[in-house]
């Protein structure tokens, strides 16, 4: 069994936050919602969704009638130091370890066989709250995102844009579609509102047209994909095959429609198994179409470059999308656990350092921008970077860092990928989760990246507590059984036992 995650949203603005400001309510925060509460203010609050799902730093909602519930309540998307909410003390009691502990230990208990890990630090001062095996490898599941995250941001810069090219071929009247590591392309008009179809294939295919109609070029054209980007096997042979045939994963090349998927909301089952040449198709019928007008015809079928002709230095280039940015897509991957966009980010992460673009290159690459973070790396073992494959072996602790690392704001590159944390009860992988009487109180509050497999269960991010501190956690369980479903709602009771927490 895996996580799944809803349709890719649109994107939101974002804005730095000093530390003292994070996870926006403040010390007005004093008391958890009940289930009750949390409907009615989802009912209340009935935004478009594009509004809501992205949470976070954003800028304020255009001025509106007063709203009907306290302003702590309202959803964690329209919060802003600018409407001049409490901001988080320093000053604010640290929780003391031993009450901590107390209150998780008796949460953290396997509804079965298996066991779990927890690890919690204050994040300012570092201080460790809570310690249950914080250092024992364990499968993370889906919060090794948190690490690609990182290092994509790092590595690439969270402006960064992946570009769509198309270029002159090596002989006349042929057209190069030339895959850059934007696997969120659109088969019809680039979105520039949005993360997934920002850049798309008809806009790409108009410009072609355009630049060969400059050019005087008539007649048939003859359309190749170059995906020469990425080496390696597409396919990680770590990945289970009941995995890649339900639709987890698929074969990785650097263009890919919807995140290879045949439609961006239908996130399970079939999916195409060489995402380069489907996209090379689609641009070719959008050339077709576009090319109608001014005398140009498109060959029946797309090739593929050879080696000799792939990336030939000088190549004309005809026309050029971009995608959104590092910082969007890391969002994205984050709040949709994406495993296909997590692998693309880290191999791409691979390439701008030097790396094949490889899994063993993105594997190097994550390991080493969290060591240049000062994360204790040499106990790690990554068979992937997405999470998908049972062989990765981290720590609670070392998650937990990367979450500290992420929030404090010593290298503000990170800070983009706060909006990617999903929120309790309402956003992203979280929003159907901490819905009931033991874990209501977490709701709006905890902000954490999921992890689900078969026998593994993962929750890995940060919250403010009752009195205003602000928390970093990671708690992981292994060897689950029945299974990892009926040990969901351990590790929410966990995270929402620390929203509510004065623990002194």
């Amino acid at each position: 069994m895996k996580e799944t995650s809803p349709p890719a949203g649109s994107k939101t603005a974002r804005k730095d936050v000093s530390p003292s400001r994070l996870a926006g309510a403040g010390t007005i925060v004093r008391r958890a919602w009940p289930l009750a509460g949390l409907l009615a203010l989802l009912l209340a609050l009935a935004v478009p969704a594009a509004l809501v799902v992205v949470p976070g730093f954003i800028s304020p909602l255009p001025p509106a009638a007063a709203p009907s519930v306290p302003v702590w309540q309202q959803p964690p998307a329209t919060l802003s130091a600018r409407q001049g909410l409490t901001p988080l003390l320093d000053s604010a009691p640290v929780p003391l370890p031993s009450a901590v502990t107390a209150q998780l230990d008796t949460l953290l208990k396997p509804d079965g066989d298996g066991s779990f890990t927890g690890f919690v630090q204050d994040a300012l001062t570092g201080n460790v709250l809570y310690d249950r095996g914080g250092s024992e490898n364990r499968v993370p599941a889906s919060n090794m995102k948190l690490f690609t995250a990182a290092a994509a941001l790092r590595s690439l810069g969270p402006d960064h844009r992946f570009s769509t090219r198309v270029l002159a071929g090596t002989t006349a009247n042929q057209v190069v579609l030339t895959g850059g590591g934007d696997v969120l392309l659109n088969a019809g008009g680039s979105a520039p509102d949005r993360v997934m179809g920002h850049a798309g294939l008809g806009t790409l295919a108009a410009a072609t047209v355009a630049a060969l109609q400059a050019q005087g070029t008539t007649g048939e054209l003859t359309v190749l994909v170059d995906d020469s980007l990425f080496s390696g096997p597409a396919l990680n042979p770590a990945w289970a095959d009941g995995d890649v045939a339900a639709g987890e994963v698929a074969p990785l090349y650097p263009l890919a429609l919807n995140s290879a998927r045949y439609n961006p909301a239908v996130t399970t089952g079939p999916r195409p198994q060489d995402s380069a040449v489907t996209a090379a198709e689609a641009f070719a019928g959008q050339l077709k179409a576009a090319g109608a007008a001014a005398g140009l015809t498109v060959a029946a079928g797309v090739g593929r470059s050879t080696p000799a002709e792939a990336g030939t230095a000088g190549s004309a280039v005809l026309a050029e999308v971009q995608s959104a940015t590092v910082g969007e897509q890391v969002d994205l991957m984050l709040q949709t656990s994406d495993n296909y966009l997590a692998e693309v980010l880290g191999r791409m992460a691979a390439a701008a350092t030097g790396r094949p673009a490889s899994n063993d290159g993105a594997t190097a690459a994550v390991q080493a921008q969290l060591a240049e973070l000062g994360i204790d790396t040499p106990t790690m073992r990554f068979a992937d970077v997405s999470g998908l494959a049972i062989g990765n072996q981290v720590s609670a602790r070392q998650l937990a860092e990367v979450v500290r690392a992420i929030t404090d704001g010593t290298d503000q590159r990170l800070r983009e990928a706060l909006d990617g944390f999903p929120v309790a009860g309402l956003t992203g992988t979280l929003d159907a989760r901490y819905e009931g009487a033991a874990t209501s109180r977490g709701a709006g509050l905890v902000r954490a990246k999921t992890g689900t497999l078969n026998t593994v269960i993962a929750l890995s991010g940060y919250v403010v507590d009752a009195d205003g501190r602000l928390l970093v956690f990671s708690f992981i369980g292994n060897g689950l059984a029945p299974g990892a479903a009926g040990n969901r709602d351990a590790v929410d009771r966990a995270a929402a036992a620390l929203a509510a927490c004065g623990c002194r």
